[in-house]
């Protein structure tokens, strides 16, 4: 069994498909849409036949309670992992990442926050056992 798909809610897709694209560097894998319906969905470019993330419109009130609760509780919606924390801050503050925690050093890990602008908090996380 692997996994194949996952689902973030977004207020806005065009808005979340630039940031995690041009702002968290994924490709974007699937784009249609079907009368009102968008299904669009990103991928990591190391596996880009990997796990998807879908960026679904929190266009049904549970969704967006949901999403609501996490953002207002500072809970985070998705974690990537990345090789390095502060290489990854220093490059995504200039293309207007807003960062809710600098990278901070934590049991194990060093982690950062940034707001994806459309609704969610989300983890970058380098653990240190894969640090050299």
């Amino acid at each position: 069994m692997k996994i194949k798909l996952t689902t973030i809610y977004v207020d806005d897709q065009d808005q979340a498909l630039r940031f995690y694209t041009e702002v968290l560097g994924l490709v974007k894998k699937a784009d249609f849409t079907q009368g009102p319906f968008r299904w669009l969905t990103v991928a990591s470019p190391e596996d880009p036949d990997g796990v998807e993330l879908q960026l679904a419109l929190n266009d049904n009130p549970v969704a967006k309670a949901f999403q609501q609760g996490l953002f207002e509780q500072g809970q985070r919606a998705a974690m990537f992992y990345v090789d390095d924390v502060q290489s990854e801050y220093d490059r995504m503050k200039p293309l207007g990442a807003e960062f809710t925690m600098a990278p901070t050093k934590v049991t194990g890990s060093t982690i950062a926050v940034l707001n994806d602008t459309c609704g969610n908090l989300i983890q970058i996380t380098a653990l240190d056992r894969w640090q050299g």
